[in-house]
């Protein structure tokens, strides 16, 4: 007696080597994400100027502080710039739209 497959089996191999695939992107896709979220840092070096003016990127990084709810004392602090200077950052990030700004990418 030969056995019979169901009507509704079907090759399950294709559909297993699209999943590899898809995890192989999403696994691609996290690297690159971890990437961007490491440059988010406030500590980092190339927040600053030599003569220690805000870059672009220092002020994406002050704007992403105030986009998740840091106070003005908080940037100060772990921006390592002045109270002023971070209000002064805080009033710009307000004109700009506050939380409904276009984010700039970090280099």
């Amino acid at each position: 007696m030969t056995e019979k497959k169901p009507p509704h089996a079907f090759d399950v191999k294709p559909v297993l080597d699209l999943i590899a695939s898809i995890e192989a992107d999403l696994q691609r896709l996290k690297g690159m994400v971890e990437q961007q979220a490491e440059k988010f840092d406030p500590a980092n070096p190339h927040n600053k100027t030599p003569d220690g003016k805000l870059t672009e990127e220092g002020v994406e990084c002050c704007y992403r502080m105030f986009d998740e709810g840091k106070s003005r004392y908080t940037v100060a602090q772990q921006m390592k710039i002045s109270f002023a200077a971070a209000t002064h950052r805080f009033n710009s990030w307000r004109k700009l739209g506050g939380k409904k700004r276009t984010t700039a990418l970090l280099g």
